[in-house]
């Protein structure tokens, strides 16, 4: 009997969890946020990151200390130097940002999974399929950033980022509960699909997925930040030189980045479903030939 009890407690908290955060004006409340973040006044952001502390486990510790004129700005904060050393193993390929690992695994028929029993095709999700084809076979990793998460993302090897696809899109929250409900959400919501090919020729896709109240994603290689009202071109060539470690761009509150690699890339120990994660530890490992 208490374990019945227990079970239905915790599907209400469920049920009004979902019903908060995606049975509302979704894009209108993000964009109202967009608006509320960048409001220069330092007396309403020390409030509202006071409030934010009510709610989350927001440490500031790491961060580069400076007095904060919006709350944007917080959001997107940069870390003191040294606080994510960088896995320095060539055949390794680090995580490109903190994160709570979500779904992980080998790419099946297309497909990957959402969440337990919740699969969607990659096509979907890249916009076209010739584009997920190269990782067939390959390992993806979902990256799930909390809101109080150190929030730029960065790159996990050496190489080029050879284009970017900006595909609008909803604002459905990622958390588990929503994960488990919504069919397909990450092939829904505004997402930037980026395209890098490592150093060895190697191909790896990093698809920053936006959520409820963050919608825009700056990209330092083309210099523009993607959101809900972008004019485009939503397809946009590049030809940018990165190395491990460098600052790629950050997202606007937080919210999830998929990985995809190819077969030769398996997960690293430790990688799986639940575990914390943070910029610069490993994420995959190349095959020993």
């Amino acid at each position: 009997m208490k374990i019945s009890k227990l079970r239905d407690s915790l599907l209400l908290q469920e049920d009004l969890n979902f019903l908060l955060t995606n049975r509302i004006p979704r894009i209108a409340l993000t964009r109202w946020m967009g608006w509320f973040s960048q409001i220069r006044s330092p007396l309403l952001t020390r409030l509202s990151i006071a409030v934010w502390r009510l709610f989350t486990d927001l440490d500031l510790s790491e961060a580069q200390p400076r007095p904060y004129q919006s709350l944007q700005e917080c959001f997107t904060r940069e870390l003191k130097p040294g606080m994510r050393p960088i896995a320095t193993d060539p055949q390794v390929l680090c995580s490109p940002c903190d994160a709570i690992v979500g779904a992980c695994g080998t790419v099946q028929a297309g497909s990957v999974l959402q969440a337990k029993g919740s699969p969607y095709r990659m096509q979907d999700l890249f916009g076209l399929a010739e584009r997920a084809a190269p990782f067939e076979g390959g390992s993806y990793v979902t990256l799930r950033l909390t809101s109080s998460m150190y929030h730029r993302f960065h790159a996990p090897a050496d190489g080029r980022i050879e284009h970017v696809s900006y595909i609008s899109g909803d604002t459905w929250n990622v958390n588990p509960i929503a994960l488990k409900r919504v069919r397909g959400l990450f092939c829904r919501n505004e997402r930037a699909v980026i395209r890098l090919r490592l150093a060895d020729g190697t191909p790896l896709a990093l698809v920053p997925v936006a959520a409820i109240l963050v919608a825009s994603i700056r990209l330092h290689c083309l210099n523009v930040l993607l959101h809900l009202r972008w004019p485009g071109p939503n397809e946009m060539p590049c030809d940018a030189a990165v190395f491990k470690g460098q600052e790629l761009g950050w997202f606007e509150h937080g919210s999830t980045i998929i990985v995809f690699a190819p077969p030769g890339l398996t997960l690293a120990p430790g990688i799986a479903s639940g575990q914390p994660i943070r910029m610069g530890q490993p994420l995959l490992l190349r095959e020993s030939r």
